[in-house]
């Protein structure tokens, strides 16, 4: 007989549950929290945040709907046509569940359905002045 291979006991710190960790890094807003953000007060602030350089494209490009930054306008416009963004739309259109709502389907009054709310992809503000700018350098060719 030998020394076991199992070190240590079920309540140990040492062995951490490695999947819920990954599951956890990569975990992104719920629907709700998407819900009020849409809110104009709160998507106003969301879209015209400072400069911040410690977040992917120093926060600058946002997706409101999947509560996510880009690097620069093109990666966003991109974004807006994946099946990623289209899906999380479609999540969207149901109105977030309330306490109420949840009460009502126990039994503690009428049932009345969640209601369908209006969502559009955000509207992608430019930078007219830099593109005009770009469109106006002559483009010279030196030969030598």
């Amino acid at each position: 007989m030998g020394k076991s291979k199992q070190s240590g006991n079920h309540n140990s710190d040492k062995k951490k549950n490695i999947a819920k960790t990954w599951k956890t890094k990569r975990r992104t807003k719920d629907l709700d929290q998407i819900h009020t953000d849409m809110r104009p007060d709160q998507a106003a602030k969301l879209l015209k945040q400072d400069v911040d350089y410690d977040v992917t494209g120093s926060a600058q490009h946002y997706c409101l709907h999947c509560a996510r930054y880009f690097i620069d306008l093109k990666a966003m416009k991109e974004h807006f046509k994946t099946k990623i963004h289209k899906k999380r739309l479609k999540q969207l259109r149901d109105e977030p569940y309330t306490q109420e709502e949840a009460e009502r389907a126990a039994g503690m009054g009428a049932y009345i359905p969640h209601k369908k709310v209006e969502v559009h992809t955000q509207s992608v503000e430019e930078d007219m002045d830099m593109d005009k700018e770009h469109l106006k350098e002559p483009i010279s060719h030196t030969s030598v």
